[in-house]
């Protein structure tokens, strides 16, 4: 990226001292001042997404055992049978049920499933609850939605399903009505 040195007409934005990291948001008119956390004064174009603390890094990915982990201690908060988003929120499991036919995810105040972050768009995803299935829908993000470390604009959903928000990770659960899962006829079983 190119460096903009003090003085220099850089135009509207955010610009990142080279030094020490600092911050500094201009008007069209303004020129770039020496760095006031370090007095230097060698800038880039700021982004809250590129190269800074909100980027993914390499070993931010859960192992399958830890992916597993979590799904297990998930299940033991669900309360009964129905369909359920499960996430982490800072350190503890979160756990919500799906009730309605559509489930907002996003920064919004209006989200159903709400994250106060900026890699999260106001209106980042819809779970979309209906008789053949549960789907999340991409509902125009700047990020992206992910399944299962695929992009996707929409997918069915499946349990254990991850679906990556921002840099949030929830999981869709399903927790069926005792009994349920051994619905197969009994080999050998008279009728």
């Amino acid at each position: 990226m190119e460096s903009l040195t003090t003085g220099t007409l850089a135009g509207t934005g955010s610009f990142r001292c080279e030094q020490c990291g600092y911050v500094v948001t201009l008007a069209a008119a303004d020129e770039l001042p020496a760095c006031p956390g370090c007095n230097g004064d060698s800038f880039v174009r700021a982004s809250l997404f590129a190269g800074g603390r909100f980027q993914r890094r390499p070993g931010d990915e859960p192992t399958a055992e830890d992916r597993e982990s979590f799904l297990a201690l998930a299940r033991q908060e669900v309360g009964g049978p129905g369909q359920y988003l499960a996430y982490d929120d800072a350190g503890r499991i979160r756990v919500v049920p799906l009730e309605k036919e559509w489930t907002r995810v996003g920064r919004s105040l209006a989200a159903d499933v709400r994250f106060d972050d900026p890699t999260v768009s106001r209106r980042h995803a819809l779970i979309v609850r209906q008789p053949d299935g549960v789907r999340v829908l991409d509902d125009r993000s700047l990020n992206g939605v992910f399944v299962n470390g695929e992009r996707v604009e929409w997918r069915a959903l499946a349990d254990g399903d991850e679906i990556v928000v921002g840099r949030y990770r929830l999981h869709f659960l399903e927790a069926l009505p005792a009994g349920a899962a051994s619905q197969e006829p009994q080999l050998g079983a008279t009728g």
